[in-house]
């Protein structure tokens, strides 16, 4: 697991770099109150968030 793309904070419009669910969060990286969370597929477009301050991360999977 674990990847160049953990942690990584995604903007909306780039392109998702793997499939997988992805958490709308504060664009320095803080939590938010009501976050959106979408699952996306590689390739496709990280949608417009709530406010132009926000940004998308990848949400951990859990260990297996």
């Amino acid at each position: 697991m674990g990847g160049q793309h953990d942690n990584k904070l995604f903007h909306p419009g780039e392109q998702v770099p793997n499939s997988g669910d992805y958490r709308e969060i504060g664009e320095k990286g803080t939590t938010i109150e009501t976050p959106t969370t979408v699952h996306l597929k590689a390739g496709q477009k990280f949608p417009t968030a709530a406010n132009q301050d926000r940004v998308w991360m990848r949400v951990p999977q859990p260990r297996r």
